[in-house]
């Protein structure tokens, strides 16, 4: 699977491991930066990642930040993105099972890499409770809410 990858300075050295594990097990990562621990602006680098998922040019985003907070409120004014904020395991399984996220928000300042990387694991292998009424009415009641108040990257 293709991962689009961004991080501020606070999450430079997360995102790090978090790149490795997924090449490790097989994922191609396309990194957007921040390439240094040097202190940057976040938009700088998940807006342009954010774009990637919303193109199909990956599947996924995985952004790190300090909180995972910024990552999230970046990425969720992009149509097509459902970005999760994630402290826990449990919590990346319900963000997909529940949400069908396709877009990942860790804080580096809040979540060691031990931890990061089991969301990380989860999140990868969980999929969309499909043909549940109540998670797949409540995923189309927000798809809803998109269509009426964002715009189409094609209408832009």
């Amino acid at each position: 699977m293709k991962i689009a990858m961004a991080s501020d300075h606070a999450g430079y050295a997360l995102k790090g491991e978090i790149k490795a594990w997924l090449e490790n097990e097989g994922h191609e990562v396309i990194d957007f930066g921040t390439d240094s621990s040097e202190s940057c602006d976040l938009s700088d680098y998940v807006y342009p990642a954010s774009l990637a998922v919303a193109k199909g040019e990956a599947e996924r985003g995985i952004f790190v930040d300090g909180v995972g907070y910024g990552s999230a409120l970046i990425a969720n004014r992009i149509y097509g993105l459902n970005a999760a904020v994630c402290q826990d395991p449990f919590c990346a399984k319900l963000a997909r099972q529940h949400t069908d996220s396709n877009v990942l928000c860790i804080g580096g300042k809040i979540i060691g890499s031990g931890i990061a990387l089991e969301i990380v694991n989860v999140w990868m292998h969980t999929d969309v409770l499909n043909g549940i009424d109540k998670y797949t009415n409540r995923i189309k009641k927000v798809q809803a809410i998109s269509e009426k108040h964002l715009k189409k990257l094609s209408e832009i």
